[in-house]
């Protein structure tokens, strides 16, 4: 079943060097006038960073030929349009006063055209646009963050390309991390995701197996990065918390980016891990380096990354229940992709996560269990206050049939109804041997709910909540190891916890609820 296939919320729930641009900078590096720097978040902001008009379907798209660079790396950009010209500006979001962007860069007046249709490579259904490149982005002087890449046709339509600026170290730093194999994982631009064919929801059997990083992402271009992560990253800087910024395939690339790193931030969806990324993570937080799962189904299917004509690492490569088609299995199982927790090499991600993804769709009130866990300072919760429509649209649960981390404090236990089987929804907080705290909050829509537009019986109450929960995380995990300082009092007997998988054995856990 195709976990994750509700997140979006329009989508029905299932189980399922300078290029010809010239450039302006704004608001660059400081002069030598004496004068001391600009906090990067005092800097004035650009309230009009958003996309106003869409346009038709190919009246304005593109994609960056890197998911990430360095500060001083160009970026090169693929873009079509049916407009004579378009022109790019790139936005660093962050707080900016509450502006939420500032533009650090604007292009001049680029030619342009419409380029070729997308090619589908056979036998894994691979979508890409082989076109050519229209401009290279310098990036001298922009700050380490996440970018969103503005294209103004000149007849009106926008689209965005997001790109990460990524930090080298991350010694002391909280890290933000981009889910961009994620995002690449539910983008249906081409027809083809690694859900569906071009039959839609009904398609399984003609998705991608394999989805590329070499073309424009659907929808406005960013849907994934706005929704589920662009509110924690302004929460964040707002706070003035210091900041690193990687990518998923950043972790992937480097086993020692995560070196000293006060904690890792994962946000909203980030469902496709690669091996090394995992073990990658999993050492930093055997380290000492905390961790914040801020969402569910996290971590629920292993990938493989592959090159593509533009570069290494380009390529998400998932057969999931196709697995025995995988050309690694039968020769190294430990790549084969799969779900973690499934054949031909079980490792459900309970382990490192400490809850476990369970399922979807549902949509219920969130119900604190814990509420003198440190986290909810400052809240005014009491055991039993809910919070409605918090929990959605898939959900995690502390499950005791699969590995986990002890000891481990259930914060929140929370009754939902799914595929007609009664369940719970639960968020928690472990620590590990090695000093680190690790908070998973058990939701998918944890960062959605800080502000608005509140949906699905959320509102500013909820928002209020989320925000300070994750403020208390931010800081303490800022501290480094949080183990000691913040201890997890284990409650798991106290809450029995169902091992196993209710929804698939069809046995309700519920009622009674007793907290």
């Amino acid at each position: 079943m195709a976990a994750g296939a509700a997140a979006i919320p329009a989508v029905t729930a299932g189980c399922q060097s300078g290029g010809p641009g010239s450039t302006s900078p704004s608001g660059g590096a400081p002069g030598s006038s004496g004068r001391k720097p600009v906090a990067e978040n005092s800097l004035p902001g650009d309230p009009h960073w958003n996309i106003k008009h869409l346009g038709g379907p190919d009246a304005m798209l593109g994609y960056a030929g890197q998911a990430s660079v360095l500060p001083g790396e160009p970026i090169t950009l693929y873009a079509s349009t049916t407009g004579r010209s378009f022109t790019v500006s790139a936005f660093r979001m962050g707080w900016y006063r509450g502006d939420l962007a500032r533009q650090v860069w604007r292009s001049g007046t680029v030619a342009g055209h419409k380029q070729s249709k997308p090619v589908v490579i056979k036998p894994t259904n691979t979508v890409e646009a082989r076109w050519d490149q229209s401009l290279t982005i310098p990036t001298h002087d922009w700050p380490e963050g996440s970018y969103l890449l503005r294209m103004d046709s000149e007849a009106g339509p926008q689209r965005f390309v997001p790109v990460t600026v990524r930090s080298a170290k991350t010694t002391g730093k909280i890290v933000i991390k981009n889910s961009v194999e994620t995002w690449q994982a539910y983008n249906r631009w081409g027809g083809y995701d690694l859900y569906n064919g071009p039959g839609g929801i009904t398609d399984y059997n003609s998705r991608s197996l394999a989805v590329s990083l070499d073309r424009p992402y659907d929808r406005q271009g960013a849907y994934m990065f706005l929704y589920h992560e662009r509110k924690l990253i302004q929460l964040a800087e707002r706070l003035g918390m210091p900041l690193a910024y990687v990518t998923s395939i950043d972790i992937d690339a480097d086993p020692h980016l995560l070196d000293g790193a006060s904690a890792l931030f994962a946000l909203g969806h980030d469902e496709y891990w690669t091996p090394p990324e995992r073990a990658n993570v999993t050492a930093a937080r055997n380290a000492g380096m905390n961790i914040a799962f801020l969402g569910a189904n996290c971590m629920f299917r292993r990938t493989r990354l592959a090159g593509t004509r533009l570069g290494p690492r380009r390529l998400v490569i998932c057969y999931k229940t196709s697995y025995l088609q995988d050309p690694e299995y039968g020769k190294d199982n430990a790549l084969v992709t799969s779900d973690w927790r499934e054949p031909p090499n079980p490792d459900p991600e309970s382990s490192l996560t400490g809850t476990l993804y369970e399922s979807n769709p549902v949509s219920a009130p969130y119900v604190v269990a814990s509420p003198s866990a440190w986290m909810f300072a400052g809240t005014g919760v009491h055991k039993g206050t809910s919070f409605r429509g918090l929990v959605g649209i898939e959900y995690d649960r502390v499950n005791p049939g699969a590995p986990v981390e002890r000891p481990i404090e259930v914060l929140s236990h929370s009754p939902v109804t799914c595929r007609n089987v009664n369940s719970y929804s639960d968020s928690a907080y472990y620590n590990h041997h090695g000093g680190a705290g690790v908070f998973n909050a058990g939701t998918m829509r944890w960062v959605a709910s800080f502000g608005r537009p509140y949906r699905f019986g959320m509102n500013r109450h909820t928002g209020v909540f989320t925000r300070r929960v994750t403020m208390n995380l931010l800081r303490a995990f800022a501290g480094g190891p949080a183990a000691a300082k913040h201890p997890a009092h284990d409650n798991l007997a106290a809450m029995h916890e169902w091992g196993g998988d209710p929804i698939a054995a069809q046995h309700n856990l519920w009622p009674p609820i007793v907290l």
